[in-house]
């Protein structure tokens, strides 16, 4: 049978206490609801970043589509220009200036249908330039919200953290000098009891199970020696007995 001074065992409630503190503490932080939100935003941002990219790979494409409409219509102008002048100066056979004017209405009508091209490829490049604008507006405007919520969550995290460091600190100083085989049993309870290895025994009631003891175990477990560590029969917790309170 596993004894243990009863004054340790009494102790042993303040280290659960302590270490029920911490387990609070780090659920809360696993349970933060800058975390859900960074998810959310986190998965915006994908989306947008997609988004993002699509738009300026068109933008890019119709950007080069411009440059070449641009270029095979400058190329026409070029070249309807010197023909022009080359009618101008009345130089060459009347053959050659009726072929000039014939490749001179065929140059018109290609530069016009290039034109239309040209146009088109501009209306199309400027649609796509607002939605880029609106894409990327939106885009760093996530992405703003994104690094608030994280400043949030790492200002939240320090809070908690701090909070810890100050528990374990008492922790430290509660276990110490407690009967080493107790505080083996209670750390092994703990871990595999979801993080409870002890709690008080309150008439009838187990303070960690919250369940109502058998009579006759109770009355055993109050007759027994009082360094003899004793575990509830529900839950398998340590069962710590309290002083009976002073009768006036």
């Amino acid at each position: 049978m596993t004894t243990a001074p009863a004054a340790d065992q009494r102790r042993l409630l303040e280290v659960q206490e302590l270490d029920t503190r911490l387990d609070q503490i780090a659920h809360k932080k696993r349970t933060l609801p800058e975390l859900a939100r960074l998810t959310e935003l986190g998965s915006q941002v994908t989306d947008l970043h997609t988004a993002l990219v699509t738009s300026q790979t068109a933008v890019s494409d119709l950007r080069r589509e411009l440059r070449k409409a641009e270029a095979d219509v400058e190329q026409v102008r070029v070249r309807a220009a010197r023909d022009q002048s080359r009618l101008d100066s009345g130089q060459g056979s009347p053959k050659d200036l009726q072929a000039l004017q014939s490749e001179l209405g065929t140059l018109g009508r290609r530069q016009a249908e290039l034109e239309e091209v040209e146009l088109d490829v501009m209306e199309r490049l400027e649609a796509h330039e607002t939605a880029l604008a609106e894409v990327t507006t939106a885009h760093e405007s996530l992405a703003d919200k994104r690094a608030a919520v994280e400043a949030e969550r790492d200002a939240a995290f320090a809070a908690l953290d701090a909070d810890a460091e100050s528990v374990r600190a008492e922790r430290a100083k509660a276990v110490e000098g407690l009967d080493a085989g107790l505080v083996t049993l209670y750390e092994r309870l703990r871990g595999q009891l979801g993080g409870k290895g002890a709690g008080a025994l309150r008439g009838r009631r187990c303070e960690s199970c919250r369940l109502e003891l058998n009579p006759l175990d109770v009355e055993a477990i109050v007759k027994a020696p009082e360094d003899q560590v004793t575990r509830c029969e529900e839950c398998g917790r340590i069962l710590v007995r309290l002083p009976e309170p002073a009768k006036g």
